[in-house]
Order: C-alpha cells, then sequence, then structure tokens
C-alpha cells in the first residue's frame, strides 16, 4: 500500500502570522515529527493568494490579507520547511481552501485503489476538512485518514467540530 501525507498550509500567516493562533504554534513541533517519521510521499499545500485578494469573495467574507504569494506571510513555517527539505515533496499552490489540483495530482500518479492518505496543517475546520472531503469525495475506497495531535482549527471548538465533520464521513481521525 502507497502511502500519502499531505501537509495543508502550514505558513507562517497560520501559524503566527496574520491569521496565527496558539493552538497552531502548539503543533508545529508536531507537524515536524510526523514529516520526519513519515514512510511514504509528501505534498505540502500552499494558500496562496495575489494582491487583489481584497476584492475577492474570501476576502469579503474574511477581510485579513494573508498568505500573499511572493510575502514572509506565504512561506511555510521555517521549522516545517527545513524537515520538507530533508525529506523530498510535491508542491501544491491552491487559490481556496480545497484544492481541485490536489485529488487531480494523486489520481494521475497513484493507483488510489491502495493508497492511504493522511492530512496534517491548518486550520483543521478550514482547509485540512475542505481538502480531506474533496480527496474523500475523488477516492472513496482510499483510506483516509486525519492526524489531530498535528492539526488546529481557528478556535479549538471549531477544530473539534471539523472533526466530527469528518468521522462522520468515513475519514479516520488519528
Amino acid at each position: 500500500m502507497k502511502k500519502i501525507l499531505i501537509v495543508v498550509d502550514m505558513q507562517k500567516d497560520f501559524v503566527d502570522g496574520a491569521l496565527g493562533t496558539k493552538e497552531a504554534e502548539s503543533v508545529v513541533d508536531n507537524v515536524v515529527k510526523k514529516i520526519e517519521s513519515f514512510d511514504g510521499d509528501i505534498i505540502a499545500t500552499y494558500d496562496t493568494h495575489t494582491d487583489d485578494y481584497m476584492r475577492t469573495r474570501e476576502g469579503e467574507k474574511l477581510p485579513v490579507p494573508h498568505c500573499i504569494k511572493g510575502t514572509d506571510g506565504w512561506m511555510l513555517d521555517k521549522r516545517v520547511q527545513t524537515a520538507l527539505d530533508r525529506r523530498g515533496y510535491k508542491s501544491i499552490e491552491k487559490p481556496t481552501f480545497g484544492s481541485v489540483e490536489l485529488p487531480r495530482y494523486i489520481g494521475e500518479n497513484y493507483n488510489t485503489d491502495e493508497l492511504y492518505i493522511e492530512l496534517i496543517g491548518l486550520c483543521t475546520d478550514i482547509c485540512v476538512v475542505s481538502n480531506a472531503l474533496l480527496i474523500k469525495a475523488n477516492f472513496p475506497e482510499a483510506r483516509i485518514s486525519v492526524n489531530s495531535a498535528c492539526c488546529a482549527g481557528v478556535t479549538p471548538q471549531s477544530h473539534i467540530a471539523a472533526l466530527t465533520t469528518m468521522r462522520m464521513c468515513q475519514i479516520d481521525v488519528i
């Protein structure tokens, strides 16, 4: 069985930047350990916006400029980047919560009937859940899990709600 670790949006703006939280900061060490110990391929997503972010639908609903491509906030947390550089990884930029390219890439490069996919990262209640559900919808027979110790939500309550949603959709929460 082929294994893939998906590291969702471990970018500075979500860890300790514009939208950072103490909960996000608290999972960085767990994320690094998971990357270092994972026995399989790794894909890292980047929430990616442009200078016109505030004129987008997302910018209307969340009026906090973040993850603007090329800025420090768009870059991965340095500890996460170092761990990924040691292992090697595929990066995917995504302009919104869930990546359409992520399941496309997986489908084109892996036998999805014999696949284990584990998601970690930020934010559990927005981008992690969106990508987990997209992957589940595209590959209903793949084993998919989310490592709750390597994720943080916007709030502790929304983190728990997202984990509950994923469990209800037959995504394993470990």
